[in-house]
């Protein structure tokens, strides 16, 4: 069952789950952001409650930092942050929240189903996040995670 308000994107990535997962977690720098987008990985403490925080920069000096906090993981199965939160459990209210979860699954011939999405309180939060490009911009860094995977192989 899909949740309410849910967006996401899938990719086939050919390359093992213990790959792609090490492609997120060792080297998210090289896929975070769409390119030339870059990511500063300010802090991913891969445990309940620790910190997930980046810095995006774009191409003419723009720069969004994301302070957020892991909700659970799985190793090689799922990862769950939300930027609802900064650590301490010290909410942080801005325009677009959500819940980011990240799934890793073996789909045969040593390939990983690779699932991305993004659940939000509510429509209007979805739309906006739709309307801000989420397809493309996901599916891009999509594209950019499997590229690093496959560098690792």
């Amino acid at each position: 069952m899909i949740p309410e308000h849910e967006l996401a994107i899938e990719r086939r990535i050919p390359a093992p789950v213990e790959t792609v997962w090490r492609a997120w977690t060792d080297h998210l720098p090289k896929w975070w952001a769409p390119r030339p987008w870059t990511t500063e990985l300010l802090g991913l403490d891969l445990v309940p409650g620790g910190r997930f925080a980046t810095t995006m920069r774009g191409p003419n000096g723009e720069a969004m930092t994301g302070e957020g906090v892991i909700l659970d993981v799985v190793p090689h199965e799922r990862i769950v942050f939300t930027n609802a939160f900064a650590p301490g459990w010290i909410s942080q209210p801005q325009r677009l929240t959500f819940v980011g979860v990240f799934t890793f699954e073996a789909d045969g011939d040593g390939a990983t189903l690779y699932r991305a999405a993004a659940r939000h309180w509510d429509d209007e939060t979805a739309k906006m996040h739709a309307e801000m490009g989420f397809e493309g911009g996901w599916a891009m860094v999509a594209q950019q995670l499997e590229a690093v995977a496959l560098g690792l192989g």
